[in-house]
């Protein structure tokens, strides 16, 4: 195929805010996660599709196959779909404890 340019599981981005290798970014409709740390408006390499342990607000309980969505005004995962961008889903129950802070997600890679 002449106009194929790559697999897509990766790619570059110019990072909204300031990320370190493992955090989230949205840029525009895309949600991903940073392969390496960047500085405002530097180019990051975003990981779109795979199984990640995310930081999620602690007082919500998550189920297995739970929606998850992203809040970026805050820069956590949420199963709270308002306001926010649908990312991918739970993988694992979590509980709702103020100190549980993380949740495994599969990113949908759809966006």
């Amino acid at each position: 195929m002449k106009n194929y340019v790559q697999p897509g599981n990766t790619i570059t981005l110019i990072a909204p805010y300031a990320v370190a290798s493992g955090d989230g970014l949205l840029v525009g409709s895309i949600f991903g996660v940073a392969a390496g740390t960047a500085a405002l408006g530097e180019s990051v390499e975003t990981a779109l599709t795979g199984v990640f342990d995310i930081t999620k607000i602690g007082s919500q309980a998550w189920t297995a196959g739970a929606k998850i969505y992203w809040d970026d005004t805050n820069k956590r995962t949420t199963n709270v779909a308002t306001s926010n961008t649908l990312i991918g889903v739970a993988i694992e129950a979590v509980a709702g404890g103020a100190g549980d802070t993380i949740g495994r997600v599969r990113l949908n890679g759809s966006f």
